[in-house]
């Protein structure tokens, strides 16, 4: 107990709570754009999803995490699903873009990218998702199955998935609203998002399992991120189930 009390999780949830007495944010924190674009990179148009009949509590009572691979890969219309169940578009409000799961102040401070071993269509690679365009920037092509599974610690399942969905956070995002509370629902912002996805690869018969141990430097090297401006959270490895 009197390491728990002091610990720096707890001390972190008694400086970002809020009180009658102290409910505005304390900070003063610029805001940072609203999309990440990889200007110069190839562009790759994801083709228009089409939605199977799925029953919603089937894929909740059947969702299990499955670490644990065919080496089969993925079509490019289920990896299109997938990328619009976690960040898709589904209306417009004003200047912003909502999207199918749900993010503190319409802010969205997650970016998406995709290291990709085994999908037809595209070769092997990083990829970052650009919301908007819904599209792919591809930022690095070749074999990195055993550069990320380093990275996370050797997990296998990070190599024998076909795709490994990587999410960053740009905290200045929701932090210039919400002060260092912010950075609360930037976390429960990347959970929303990596369940649709486990619902909607249990949904496509696909396997997926969440992952949240790496080690940070090397993840945030491995996206050629700052880890300060933005920074590596979390990640979820899918495939068609062994």
């Amino acid at each position: 107990m009197p390491h728990y009390l002091s610990s720096q999780g707890l001390q972190f949830l008694k400086e970002t709570a809020l009180s009658r007495t102290q409910w505005r944010p304390r900070e003063v924190i610029t805001p940072a754009p609203m999309f990440k674009e990889y200007a110069e990179a190839p562009k790759i148009a994801l083709p228009r999803p089409t939605f199977p009949a799925v029953d919603l509590f089937e894929a909740l009572i059947r969702r299990r995490s499955v670490r644990n691979y065919r080496k089969e890969p993925l079509n490019i219309e289920d990896l299109a699903l997938l990328l619009f169940a976690t960040q898709g578009v589904t209306a417009r409000a004003g200047g912003y873009l909502l999207r199918t799961a749900p993010s503190a102040g319409a802010l969205y401070p997650i970016e998406t990218y995709l290291c990709v071993h085994q999908v037809d269509g595209l070769p092997c690679g990083l990829y970052h998702f650009a919301v908007g365009r819904f599209s792919l920037e591809e930022l690095r092509l070749g074999p990195l199955a055993s550069e990320l599974t380093a990275a996370c610690l050797g997990q296998s399942m990070c190599a024998k998935a076909a795709v490994v969905f990587i999410w960053t956070a740009i905290p200045r995002r929701t932090m210039s609203k919400y002060g260092s509370r912010g950075m609360r629902y930037v976390f429960m912002d990347v959970a929303h998002i990596c369940q649709n996805l486990l619902l909607a690869a249990t949904a496509l018969g696909l396997g997926a399992c969440p992952i949240g141990a790496f080690f940070d430097d090397e993840l945030a090297a491995f996206l050629e991120v700052d880890g300060q401006e933005e920074c590596p959270l979390y990640l979820a490895t899918v495939g068609w189930p062994a």
